[in-house]
């Protein structure tokens, strides 16, 4: 049974990642890369801040920090536990996809995953009261985690894996985050 869910994986991440095209390519590359969706962040911040006040924001920021590192150092001893291949260094598949980006590292499961999706999830749930259209912020963890499938560095499961445990990390920060500093 797992091995046909590992071939599906890799069914699902060699047609994924077929659709790509060199012409988009460095798109891809460019929305891997957290330091460029800084502009999206400092408005989310900005609009954030002006909503919920400068004390319970900085309780925001601390929360994301402290969010981030849980969910790096899951995802690390989830890694170095499995030691998946990632796609790229994949014997089975490695010929078969575009290999746009390399690396060195294990796959299962990804951190920009987990991360993006902790982290919307977390700042989702804080705005929603304020904004109907919030659930826009859905589209960074699918974009960011989709170009991790584009460039050939993670499967499908490792991103799946990813969302769940970075939502529900997500989900737990908000209760926290809710119960001590929203009460205030």
């Amino acid at each position: 049974m797992l091995e046909k869910i590992v071939q599906l994986d890799k069914q699902v991440l060699v047609y994924l990642n077929g659709l790509g095209s060199e012409q988009w390519d460095g798109l891809w590359l460019i929305i891997t890369k957290q330091v460029y969706w800084a502009p999206v962040f400092l408005l989310v911040f900005y609009v954030l801040q002006q909503k919920i006040g400068w004390k319970k924001f900085g309780y925001y920021v601390l929360f994301i920090a402290v969010l981030i590192l849980i969910c790096d150092q899951t995802v690390n001893l989830f890694k170095y536990g499995f030691e998946r291949l990632r796609p790229c260094n994949d014997p089975d598949i490695k010929d078969v996809i575009r290999l746009v980006k390399t690396s060195k590292s294990f796959s299962f499961f990804s951190g920009h995953a987990t991360n993006s999706m902790a982290t919307t999830v977390l700042t989702f749930l804080i705005l929603k009261r304020y904004y109907k259209h919030a659930y826009l912020l859905f589209l960074f963890p699918l974009i960011f985690a989709y170009s991790r499938i584009y460039l050939g560095l993670h499967f499908p499961s490792d991103i799946l894996t990813g969302y769940c445990f970075g939502g529900t990390m997500g989900l737990v920060a908000y209760q926290v985050y809710q119960k001590y500093i929203l009460k205030n």
